[in-house]
């Protein structure tokens, strides 16, 4: 008999705080609720995929994020992505663009087109999708404050190139909650957002059905700072307060819910990872099922993009990116996302190059062409430690919501800033945490190569001429549209926001007879003012 005593093992709880053990059983899912939630895929509570067949019939969606400059540069890469063998366009827009400024703005000066593609008018959507069948590639568009304005550019441009816009499909991100606690891309205060959200989602489902006109992010959220859990748990949180606000307006749920979509972040624990969509699935379709009482099967659905965040990647050994990425991707498809998108390995200091974007998109087809990702549905399901693990998750993700319900609600604590305070306060400790090593990051606190001058790294340049292009473009604009046309819709603007009507309507109009993004966004300033982020200590 050996009497030597048996190391302690070292105790492991991932990022979410759920400890996790040495060996799972059959007993450790009993114990974690059971088996009633894991059901089939394609069936209720569709926490194995929201399609019976899933990639066995069709491969996810590859949608790299893209754009920069002005928009004759992006439609170059647009067209290069699509000969490469991407399947979506997902639009990245300049700063300027995203908060509502147009290009000669003095607020603008030094970004235009820096970190995306620089936008004023509809012209620049007639540039950027010149020569790009709207049928074949679906569109995405990662734009938040001034949402309202670019979904009907992007609609004005189908139409006036002779789509049926009842047919188009595509997604804007337009989730601006998020943008209060993550990225900082707002303009009006929350509540005058939270009623221009309402407003698309309304004027979609009358006027454009197939489109998605918001994208609940927690993507974002997952990069300041949230958990896995949290990340999850905040983003149904906000599709709850933007469904709650169209439900007033005499919506019923199958309406419109079909059309939400969610993008969520990846990196991190592989199985924590998978383990969050899947709970994430499940809790999602519990949520429309008996909270809202959606009927409908695709009102249930947690229609998503997956993407390899850019949070886990490092500028230290960046070449360790595209194994990473290769892990981000991997993840992504086994658990079971609709759309993948996967961070380029130098995206950790500049713009991708098109050659570390082609790599990224190589990536995916490589799973789909030689990994055998696509041959059978959910490979993890059944595995003692994934469906203990995704009971536990979903078990997390309903504390954090009924928290966040007991405290006031979503809308609440983003206009306090509270959830802002406590996602920044996790991520400060994050980072302590990487620092002191207790968190290990490969090539950055382990494992580490010190030599200098490892790499040489090449910042995508800020192009002063594009600038420049894209001014004179908006001059030329102003001086060939009909003046009065414009005052008289920008006029109807103003009017729509002032007598609490759906300001779509009037935008379009004003779109149409080519307002510039600085200019509608005025019209709405004057009546729902601009925000003033809360301090907290």
């Amino acid at each position: 008999m050996n009497d030597r005593a048996q190391p302690t093992l070292k105790r492991v709880t991932n990022e979410s705080g759920l400890e996790v053990q040495p060996l799972y059983t059959a007993a450790d899912v009993a114990a974690s609720s059971g088996d009633a939630m894991i059901g089939l895929p394609g069936e209720y509570p569709f926490t194995r995929g929201i399609h019976r067949e899933m990639y066995r019939k069709q491969p996810w969606t590859m949608r790299q994020y893209a754009g920069f400059g002005n928009p004759a540069d992006t439609n170059q890469r647009f067209k290069y992505l699509i000969a490469n063998g991407q399947t979506g366009l997902n639009v990245a827009f300049d700063l300027p663009t995203q908060i509502g400024l147009d290009s000669d703005d003095p607020l603008a000066q030094g970004e235009i087109g820096r970190v995306g593609m620089s936008v004023d008018t509809l012209r620049d959507f007639e540039v950027a999708f010149d020569g790009i069948d709207l049928d074949k590639i679906t569109v995405s568009m990662t734009i938040n404050g001034a949402a309202a304005i670019a979904i009907a550019m992007y609609l004005a441009m189908a139409e006036k190139r002779g789509y049926d816009v009842k047919q188009l499909r595509g997604t804007a991100q337009n989730d601006i909650l998020k943008e209060f606690i993550g990225r900082g891309t707002w303009i009006f205060p929350v509540e005058p957002s939270i009623k221009l959200v309402g407003d698309t989602i309304e004027y979609c489902a009358e006027h454009a059905p197939k489109y998605s006109p918001v994208s609940v992010c927690g993507y974002h959220i997952r990069e300041s700072g949230a958990t896995p859990a949290e990340e999850m748990a905040y983003a149904f949180c906000i599709a709850r307060a933007y469904a709650d606000e169209v439900i007033a307006r005499g919506l019923h749920v199958d309406e419109f819910a079909g059309r939400l979509s969610y993008n969520f972040n990846i990196f991190g624990n592989l199985f924590e990872q998978v383990c969050k969509f899947r709970a994430g699935r499940s809790l999602w379709a519990k949520i429309m099922k008996e909270e809202y009482k959606a009927e409908k099967p695709g009102s249930m659905w947690l229609r998503m993009i997956a993407a390899g965040g850019g949070g886990g990647l490092t500028f230290e050994q960046p070449e360790l990116n595209i194994v990473r990425g290769a892990y981000y991707a991997l993840i992504s498809a086994l658990s079971g996302t609709q759309t993948m998108a996967l961070c380029s390995y130098d995206e950790a200091y500049t713009i991708p190059t098109e050659y570390s974007a082609r790599i990224s998109l190589r990536t995916m087809q490589i799973l789909i062409a030689e990994m055998g990702l696509t041959e059978t549905v959910d490979p993890l399901g059944g595995s003692y430690y994934v469906e203990t693990m995704t009971n536990q998750m979903r078990e997390k993700m309903e504390e954090i919501i009924a928290e966040t319900d007991a405290q006031g609600g979503i809308v609440k604590l983003v206009s306090e800033g509270a959830i802002q305070a406590k996602v920044s306060a996790q991520a400060y400790k994050m980072q302590r945490d990487i620092e002191s090593g207790a968190f290990p990051k490969v090539g950055v606190n382990c494992y580490r190569n010190d030599q200098e001058d490892e790499h040489k790294v090449d910042f995508h340049p800020y192009d002063e001429d594009d600038a420049r292009v894209q001014i004179e473009s908006l001059n030329r604009v102003r001086a060939e549209r009909d003046a009065d046309r414009v005052a008289r819709t920008l006029a109807g603007v103003g009017e729509a926001a002032r007598a609490g009507a759906n300001v779509m309507p009037a935008i379009v109009e004003a779109v149409k007879a080519y307002a510039s993004i600085g200019e509608i966004t005025q019209e709405l300033v004057k009546v729902f003012g601009r925000y003033q982020e809360p301090i907290r200590f």
